[in-house]
């Protein structure tokens, strides 16, 4: 009697838009996805990948442990040396809409093998939704952002429609935008996103944000990595034109209940300088406010320096990541640094970097998290517990701080704020003393909903058995139709 041969696991294919925070979450999603089972080939920029094999064993660590998981890269089209940070990553998302949908045919044709039995792409790519319909492959998007963020984006037609777009100047900022449900109440013009503040309503970054969110109903799901406690009411309205959501944050809280203690991964575009775990371990429990702007984020020299000031004159301990390429006016007189600077810094101070961001969050001795408000940094600070500062840049960060200030109100809110020494003095003595207590309580209590979604039987977790078991069901349609 002949034996059943099991099918092949399922080939699923990720393609992340190439940045580093949509890179992390989709490598997580990978690894979940790896750990259940299925087979992976991940999609990366010759750029990203260049850099994640730089300064972390991505390939061996992810090739090693999970047999038939592969990467694979294309190029985005910018040159090399091409900057990547601050202002200049809308040239990314520019130059990969239009080179990358070619390529990505070719690829799924010729180069990747076996064939795809599912992709899921960067929900910001709705080339990539051409592509797959084309080829028949079925296809799911996965938004980086958070879900109040993915609304925003959605409604910024309707605004316009309305009239509420172009801003009339700083005198306009505060007016409230009524033409994003759910949101009526506390959304004011500087909480939307950055591309927002364009004068003119056909600038090409509304219309490209406006344009890729607006395609999302076309995949046949959406995966968004938050949990139905922190986001229930938006996520209420999203579905009313995404029915197929797929909840499964926060995912870096998911590997460490599905991922063997001390095997869950970590990546970077920078070598991290652990010697700040050590200095951690010296500081009294909750003393330490971290600093962090995130991958891309870039800050003037003067911001850098007021910045500096505020933290020492704060008088608190404080751990600050100092990227290579934070400071986007590197050539001033270094010489000029004061004094006082240098001292407090040695005193109480510590600067790295880059630091492993999920360990500082969850060290006994940090009290605080001084944030660009990136969704993968808010998310960590919510798992771990810890109360932020928000100082917003562009993108969805505006829309993040809003609700973290306002809303669940797990911190500081500071959008309306230039960088002043004294206001973040101010800041930091009101996060971790003046206001720490009022903080407490919600900190404390997000945290404990967003463990309970990942453990058996939570939204999150039950959602990303439904999405591996969708997976399944795909992977056996497409050798049926075969």
């Amino acid at each position: 009697m002949e034996q059943d041969i099991p099918p092949p696991p399922p080939h699923v294919l990720i393609f992340p838009i190439p940045a580093l925070g949509h890179v992390n979450s989709m490598l997580k999603l990978a690894e979940l996805l790896s750990v259940a089972g299925l087979r992976i080939t991940f999609l990366n920029s010759e750029y990203n990948h260049d850099r994640l094999t730089r300064h972390a064993d991505v390939c061996s660590r992810y090739t090693h442990r999970f047999p038939g998981f592969q990467f694979k890269t294309i190029t985005d089209g910018l040159p090399m040396d091409h900057p990547r940070v601050g202002h200049k990553f809308d040239e990314v998302l520019h130059s990969v809409k239009s080179v990358t949908p070619p390529l990505l045919k070719q690829m799924l044709i010729d180069d990747i093998k076996p064939p795809v039995d599912c992709i899921i792409s960067d929900g910001f790519m709705s080339f990539a939704v051409d592509v797959a319909n084309e080829l028949g492959i079925p296809i799911i998007y996965f938004r980086t952002i958070s879900a109040c963020a993915f609304w925003a984006y959605f409604c910024v037609r309707d605004i316009i429609d309305a009239g509420e777009l172009p801003i009339k100047g700083k005198e306009d900022m505060d007016r409230l935008i009524k033409n994003v449900p759910g949101m009526e109440t506390f959304l004011r013009c500087r909480d939307l996103p950055s591309f927002c503040r364009a004068e003119d309503p056909l600038d090409r970054n509304i219309q490209l944000f406006m344009s890729e969110t607006r395609s999302s109903p076309r995949a046949q799901g959406l995966i968004l990595n938050t949990f139905d406690d922190l986001e229930g009411p938006i996520l209420s309205l999203i579905r009313t034109h995404c029915p197929n959501i797929y909840t499964i944050g926060p995912l870096q809280a998911h590997l460490k209940t599905r991922v063997p203690s001390g095997m869950q991964s970590t990546n970077g575009f920078w070598e991290v300088d652990r010697s700040c775990m050590a200095w951690l371990d010296k500081q009294p429990p909750k003393t330490v406010i971290y600093v962090s702007y995130g991958s891309i984020t870039m800050l003037s020299r003067e911001d850098v320096m007021e910045l500096w000031h505020g933290l020492v004159d704060s008088n608190k301990r404080f751990l600050w990541v100092v990227r290579p390429d934070l400071i986007s006016d590197r050539d001033g007189d270094q010489s000029q640094i004061p004094e006082k600077l240098v001292v407090g810094t040695k005193e109480r101070g510590y600067m790295v970097g880059w630091a492993p961001q999920e360990e500082v969050l969850e060290h006994q001795a940090v009290s605080g998290f001084l944030t660009h408000s990136g969704w993968n940094s808010t998310l960590e600070s919510v798992v771990a517990g810890q109360p932020m500062i928000c100082w917003p840049f562009f993108a969805d960060q505006q829309v993040n701080s809003r609700f973290v200030g306002q809303v669940w109100k797990l911190g500081l809110d500071m959008k309306d704020h230039v960088y002043d020494r004294k206001v973040v003095e101010k800041t930091v003595n009101d996060l971790m003393v003046e206001k720490r207590e009022e903080f407490v309580e919600s900190t404390d209590r997000m945290s404990k909903l967003a463990w309970k979604s990942v453990s058996d039987g939570g939204s999150s977790s039950c959602n990303l058995d439904r999405l591996i078991e969708d997976i399944r069901s795909m992977s056996v349609r497409a050798s049926t139709d075969k």
